[in-house]
């Protein structure tokens, strides 16, 4: 049966054109200003379904199938990225000089296409951004906790894909792409990643209950962002199992292995 997420509406789509998302981060919604799914960062590629609605067009998005309304606003033409943002976060300044104002602010994960350089800035369609906050588009990481790690502190929203806001897959999600790792947009599609896997637990293994996900960060730790915390945090996992059961939210339902060069 196919998950209606990723299947486009036959009735909304008019056209297949490639797009990219223009805002900082903007919401993929199940209808025109309806209720939020995930998000898309800047420079994420999308296929551009539908026309204007309401002010939102209908979309699949390329980094995980997804298919919603985002606002038309938020929209462009699509370009080729060279570099993304790999600190948890950045800004693009007005000019070279990091006491200027700044123009737009990026999330760890966004898409940019670097034109140049001046001093220690990347020159942008959008301004001037530290060099140090970037890393060539097709050089991936190795360590998907290590990614997570830079969420710490991020307040927990649900659907959310951003340091401004994160949920417990979207952690997930950001941590396995930025190592080269397909992955869904949601936990319960992202169960069957990796193999079925038994402790002692290992870095990177990941850990579900119903309606939750979380990535080992050593064989106590796990990380996770969760409600009860309503932040990206590290918790020990054996009382994040008892605590998830007591809240009456059941036992790990999964418990997963992935496939990592670094293993």
């Amino acid at each position: 049966m196919s998950d209606p997420r990723l299947t486009p509406v036959a009735s909304l789509v008019t056209r297949s054109e490639p797009g990219q998302v223009t805002a900082a981060v903007t919401n993929l919604c199940r209808s025109p200003g309806g209720a939020r799914d995930r998000q898309l960062l800047f420079g994420d590629t999308l296929t551009l379904l539908g026309e204007d609605f309401a002010g939102y067009t209908y979309v699949q998005a390329d980094k995980d199938g997804y298919c919603g309304h985002v606002s038309t606003g938020a929209l462009g033409s699509a370009a080729k990225a060279t570099h993304r943002v790999c600190a948890p976060a950045t800004h693009a300044y007005t000019s070279a000089d990091f006491k200027s104002l700044e123009r737009q602010s990026l999330s760890f994960g966004s898409a940019v296409a670097v034109t140049g350089t001046k001093g220690s800035f990347a020159v942008t369609s959008i301004g001037y951004i530290p060099l140090v906050h970037l890393r060539e588009a097709d050089q991936m990481f190795d360590d998907p906790a290590a990614i997570a790690k830079l969420f710490l502190g991020t307040p927990y929203l649900w659907g959310g894909n951003s340091r401004w806001g994160i949920d417990c897959s979207g952690l997930v999600q950001a941590a396995l792409l930025a190592c080269g790792i397909p992955c869904p947009g949601d936990s319960d599609q992202q169960h069957i990643l990796g193999e079925p896997a038994s402790r002692p637990y290992r870095r990177n293994d990941l850990l579900f209950w119903k309606g939750h996900v979380a990535l080992v960060a050593d064989p106590e730790t796990l990380i996770h962002a969760n409600v009860h915390a309503m932040q990206t945090v590290y918790e020990p996992i054996a009382e994040a199992i008892t605590r998830i059961r007591e809240q009456g939210d059941g036992n790990v339902t999964a418990h997963r292995r992935l496939s990592l060069a670094s293993s």
